[in-house]
């Protein structure tokens, strides 16, 4: 398990499980309970969150029972509103315009091809972090690794799934960007005291790894500040719902999308963008009366 993904276990049982469950016995917890629990979460937290609380106690309840611990898992069939069932409006992406008005405030930055990059790539942050100038070719960016957050500090490790790992064609934008902050990354590199050289795209001022907070809280909260974003509640993963919303409105195939994110099933892809592809194909079925002819 990631580091990052036991810490959020962690937080759930600590905030949420153990102050509504944890005077109780774990074979005495009713359906009722944890119904009761979902409902209540779910005036305060996001559909998402909620499914983060129902995962984990899921989860933990199915080890009991392996264990022998418990007769039956209580949690098992009272799903509460999943992710799939959220409102379109709550998978955020940036408008064009709005795109627009970040990457006239991001003009001039360190780490303004970061930006581009991301908008043009849909790739997760812990991704564009870990990206190599070896990962970069001629006319696409390859997803070897991601820079996470572990119990020791900073590390590389794997990708988020299998699928994760896949080649992303390169636009003329983001080619251009990538060449530029090469450029200057050298003269950073030269005018710098200490310079690690990491070979990293996107490092700190020494060549290190760079830090996810930082990055989110120093540099690109500020840039939403200045674009008059602050407001919107745009998170870093917006960028990457930004890319996948524009390949839909051109009519992208599914597929493709899912290929692209390195969804690891199209399952992921349909669930979260279900609100983008509900007119594809939307008239296949009166299209059979001109394909087939009249009877």
């Amino acid at each position: 398990m990631a580091h990052s993904t036991y810490v959020r276990y962690r937080g759930i049982v600590d905030k949420h499980l153990k102050p509504a469950l944890g005077h109780r016995k774990l074979k005495d917890v009713t359906r009722a309970e944890v119904r009761k629990l979902y409902a209540a979460k779910g005036e305060t937290l996001s559909p998402r969150s909620v499914d983060y609380i129902h995962v984990t106690l899921q989860t933990a309840l199915s080890r009991a029972v392996r264990d022998d611990l418990i007769p039956r898992n209580v949690a098992e069939g009272e799903r509460p509103r999943s992710s799939r069932d959220r409102r379109s409006d709550d998978v955020k992406a940036l408008s064009p315009v709005q795109v627009r008005a970040l990457l006239d405030a991001a003009r001039g930055m360190r780490n303004e091809a970061l930006y581009v990059v991301a908008l043009h790539t849909g790739l997760r942050q812990g991704e564009l972090l870990g990206l190599k100038w070896s990962d970069v070719g001629a006319g696409n960016v390859s997803v070897r690794r991601a820079l996470k957050v572990t119990g020791r500090g900073l590390d590389f490790g794997p990708t988020k799934n299998k699928a994760s790992r896949r080649s992303i064609p390169l636009n003329r934008t983001a080619a251009g960007a990538l060449k530029a902050h090469r450029a200057r990354q050298n003269e950073e590199r030269i005018a710098a005291r200490t310079w690690r050289d990491t070979d990293l795209v996107f490092p700190n001022r020494v060549g290190k790894p760079a830090d996810h907070n930082n990055l989110y809280y120093r540099e690109y909260k500020p840039l939403l500040k200045r674009a008059g974003l602050d407001r919107e509640g745009f998170t870093f993963h917006a960028l990457r719902h930004t890319f996948a919303t524009a390949l839909f409105a051109r009519g992208e195939h599914p597929k493709r999308v899912q290929s692209l994110l390195g969804h690891s099933s199209i399952t992921q892809t349909m669930d979260t963008y279900s609100h983008l592809i509900d007119d594809i194909g939307g008239d296949a079925v009166d299209g059979l009366d001109e394909a087939f002819g009249p009877s």
